[in-house]
């Protein structure tokens, strides 16, 4: 199981930014895959959570209204939809696949690299 995030980039406040993940060699098997984002002296947080079968999702209470996780037809390609970035925002992103549909970097265990965001003015 490979996950490859892209899509990181120094943006202004206010602005948005698309996030991806492909995902390969995920299986038949129902999986969740989240967004997790960490910032210098911050503990790892996930920011969003999508689950495989039915895509219920999840999201973490400070990014609700603003991020969307959403997937390709093929379900290999998830994204973050950020909008409304802020300063607080900021962070390396990284997309993860674990087996159940919870926001706790516990229950995961296939992360990508990640992918820097920067929000600055």
């Amino acid at each position: 199981l490979q996950l490859v995030e892209s899509g990181g980039d120094l943006v202004q406040p206010g602005r948005s930014l698309r996030l991806s993940c492909v995902a390969t060699g995920l299986g038949a098997y129902a999986f969740a895959i989240a967004w997790f984002r960490q910032s210098p002296g911050k503990e790892r947080e996930g920011v969003a959570c999508m689950s495989s079968d039915d895509g219920r999702t999840k999201y973490l209470e400070g990014v609700k209204g603003r991020f969307t996780i959403a997937r390709d037809n093929r379900k290999t390609i998830y994204y973050l939809d950020m909008n409304d970035l802020r300063p607080e925002d900021s962070g390396i992103y990284y997309c993860a696949v674990g087996t159940i549909l919870i926001l706790d970097e516990r229950f995961y265990d296939y992360w990508g690299q990640g992918t820097q965001v920067i929000v600055s003015s």
